[in-house]
Order: structure tokens, then sequence, then C-alpha cells
């Protein structure tokens, strides 16, 4: 980890409104905040999900999403206007100095008052796509392995921008949440791989996946997930 303790440098929130298609509701537009928000096991104070079959939760309580990545972004997509302040991917967290790299599955970080635990890394989706208005973006998020992460919150708390964030106990050292999103995200991955990754605290979603892979020797369809139920146009 290039460091054990970094800067909250953005916190923030949306609520849930009819988003691109029919039927369709995103709380993908979050807002900065300046004051403290409480943190719960469902998430922040004032945030709302669009779909709680996919998004939110207890498992997907809070995203981080490392302002790292924007430079690279805006070197694959130009400048672009999401890209010009925290926000951009719909996360909670804005910090510098994190990266997929750097942070394992199950680090448990001190946010402010609250105690936080590595989840899962977050698996992207059309609305990343019709965000941006790029029709391929979910899959180019994927490949690049730029995806941020979710947490659960372990002790409940207060946050504001500004604060700390600390790690504080790592379990997983050897499973770095760009390596398991290295075995997520690859069509050919080894069985014992598989094997070695079920034996990690992973989110039930994710041993499904996992399981499914191994018993039927083949990879899911990602196309649902990635452009939606219908192709974007």
């Amino acid at each position: 980890m290039s460091s054990s303790t970094l800067r909250l440098d953005a916190l923030l929130v949306g609520r849930a409104l009819p988003f691109t298609r029919p039927g369709s509701r995103s709380a993908i537009s979050k807002s900065s905040q300046a004051v403290s928000l409480s943190v719960t096991t469902l998430g922040l104070g004032g945030d709302e999900q669009g779909d709680l079959r996919v998004h939110g939760g207890v498992d997907k309580a809070i995203h981080h999403y490392p302002r790292d990545h924007y430079a690279a972004w805006r070197e694959e997509l130009g400048e672009h206007p999401l890209l010009a302040q925290p926000g951009a991917f719909g996360e909670n967290f804005s910090t510098l100095g994190w990266c997929e790299e750097h942070v394992c599955l199950g680090d448990r970080i001190r946010a402010g008052t609250a105690l936080l635990e590595i989840s899962q890394g977050r698996m992207p989706c059309w609305k990343l796509s019709d965000r941006f208005d790029i029709k391929d973006l979910a899959r180019r998020v994927q490949q690049s392995g730029r995806t941020g992460w979710y947490y659960r919150v372990l002790e409940e708390g207060v946050i504001c921008a500004g604060d700390n964030l600390q790690l504080v106990e790592r379990r997983h050292a050897d499973w770095s949440l760009a390596r398991l999103a290295s075995v997520l995200f690859d069509k050919q991955v080894e069985r014992g791989v598989l094997r070695e990754c079920l034996t990690l605290p992973l989110t039930p979603s994710w041993q499904r996946t996992l399981l499914r892979r191994l018993e039927n020797h083949e990879i899911e369809d990602w196309v649902p997930r990635l452009q939606g139920k219908s192709s974007y146009l």
C-alpha cells in the first residue's frame, strides 16, 4: 500500500431519480457534501440507490473510486465534462493515493468514527455507459481494472470530507483487489485459482459466480450487466 492513511478529499451522496431508459432509476449523479454525514450499515445519510436488486445493501454500503484514475480516463476519453470534478463514476468517497493494487479484500479501514471493511470490487454496469454517453464505457472500465470498490460497515459512525481513512487491519495481503479483479474478469481462469478464491470471504454474489464457473466450466454472460436488457443506442 502506498500509505496506510490518506485524506478523504470528497464525500458524495445522491438521490434516486428517473434515469436514461424507460422505467430505470439511478442515484449515480452525486454531489459533494461539506457537512458530517452518518455512516450506517446501509450507507451514508442522504444517499440512495436506484435499483436495490444490484446496488446498495450491506455489502455495497459505500462506493470508493480513486481520483487517481481520472487522468487516465481523460487521456482515453478526452476532456469529458463529468471528469472535471469528483463523482463522475457515482462514487461516495473520492481520494488520491489508493488504487485497486494498493488495497486488499477484507481490509478494515477507520473512516471518521466508523469502521469499514472492503467487501468487493465494483462490477460495472450499463448505467456508466449511459451516464457518460459512451456506448462501451462499462466494458472499458471492466477491462481497465479501474473499477473502484465497495465497503460494508462494521461499526457505524460519522464522517466528513477532510477526515482520514486509515488502514487498521489487513487479513488477506495476497489478494489485492487488482488481483481479484483479474480473476473475476478473466475469461480463461485456472480451476485451481478459482478454488483458491473460494476460500476467501467473498460476498455471496461473487461466491455464486465463481462456483458456477467451477461447476459449469464456462464464464457467465456479461452482456446483460454491461449493456442492459436492450443494447445501448
